[in-house]
């Protein structure tokens, strides 16, 4: 019997599945599970399985997919549109308009596709197939068995499947590293820890003004190309980005990873040449450019969950992030993209020529901070 309690991914169990189907002398030749998944990018993945493999392999589909002629000819297609079962012989002659599945399995030198419902709660429907390399296809008896493993394939697949939903979701709304203290127990309000981090804040200058002028769909192109721009390289240089704030973010580069402050600004300069090309496409569009300002400090903070009994917020506060937040208000009347602290730039040590813009009164602080910024060649 297949234990599958201890087994965390669907993959591996399918895998192993489709193994002791074989070693039973069963003739699976290559099995496979389509989801629809819940994801910013997929609409689908499949998990592939071919005899002599060891893992699955994975495949995602981007959205549209679904109205694609492929898609619409494909028994895919027919199983989430209700059907029950489908064989196709695959030793018999082609048929005219068949899927360009059945075609692509032929040349692999297979026999026979069934595919099946994977009926998950909700009305959800995915799907399992099977093919055979056995002349004359699968038996009777081997169709029997493999009918009989679907109401429990569903099962075991819902359960992987709304786990990896779970992760995913909470991955894509506060990021992979808070999102994996949320699923280890980290969900109380007020349970954190204290970390030391280089702290990115980073805001859209004048995005008022171009919300009020801007037709709305413009605008959500504008952010998300924004974003996309500022989040690439901050999670590419190994950011973690804790919340978008309307047309703003915060981001931090924890200091356990020794080039924390190195890869803060090499991601800044990555950024400003992605900002540099989507202005280009603005004004070719005739818009004005976007300006933008980024405040950069060092230090602890507090890590964990803040907000009411209810809903909660998993960030970061402390006084580092706000001196962060005022060197970022800075940039507007120093009139510098990036404004770092003193407290960064030593610790950063020497792996820029940053320059010094002089000692500045931040809000809120009774003491004066120098204050530096990338030279303009590396700010432009």
């Amino acid at each position: 019997m297949l234990e599958t309690s201890n087994q965390r991914f669907i993959d591996n169990i399918f895998v192993e599945l489709c193994g002791r189907l074989n070693d039973a002398g069963v003739s699976v030749a290559r099995g496979s599970l389509s989801f629809m998944v819940e994801h910013p990018q997929w609409r689908g993945a499949r998990m592939l399985w071919s005899r002599g493999l060891e893992e699955a392999e994975f495949t995602t589909y981007a959205y549209g997919l679904e109205n694609s002629p492929e898609y619409r000819n494909s028994p895919i297609y027919q199983i989430h549109s209700g059907a029950p079962e489908i064989r196709f012989r695959l030793d018999a002659p082609p048929i005219e308009g068949e899927s360009s599945i059945y075609t692509d399995l032929r040349a692999e030198g297979l026999t026979e596709y069934c595919a099946w419902p994977l009926l998950h709660t909700f009305g959800k429907r995915h799907v399992l197939t099977f093919s055979s390399d056995r002349p004359g296809g699968f038996t009777d008896a081997e169709i029997e068995l493999l009918r009989t493993l679907v109401p429990a394939i569903s099962l075991v697949s819902e359960i992987r499947l709304k786990n990896r939903i779970a992760r995913t979701l909470l991955e894509t709304y506060v990021g992979p590293h808070a999102s994996q203290a949320i699923l280890d127990g980290a969900t109380r309000r007020g349970s954190g820890t204290t970390v030391g981090a280089a702290i990115l804040i980073c805001d859209l200058r004048d995005f008022t003004h171009i919300s009020d002028m801007w037709p709305r769909d413009d605008v959500i192109e504008l952010l998300n190309a924004y974003f996309d721009a500022m989040s690439e390289p901050i999670e590419k240089f190994g950011g973690e980005i804790l919340k978008f704030m309307g047309d703003g973010l915060l981001a931090i580069f924890p200091l356990s990873d020794p080039d924390a402050c190195s890869n803060l600004i090499t991601a800044i300069e990555e950024a400003q040449v992605h900002l540099e090309a989507l202005n280009a496409t603005n004004i070719e569009r005739g818009h004005e450019p976007l300006g933008y300002g980024i405040g950069v400090h060092v230090g602890d903070v507090m890590y964990g969950n803040i907000g009411s009994k209810s809903r909660l917020d998993f960030t970061v506060i402390g006084p580092a992030v706000n001196i962060a937040s005022r060197l970022e208000s800075l940039t507007k009347t120093i009139k510098r993209p990036v404004l770092m602290s003193e407290t960064f730039v030593e610790m950063a040590g020497p792996i820029r020529n940053f320059e010094n813009i002089g000692a500045q009164t931040l809000r809120g602080l009774d003491t004066p901070i120098n204050v530096f910024a990338l030279p303009v060649s590396q700010a432009q």
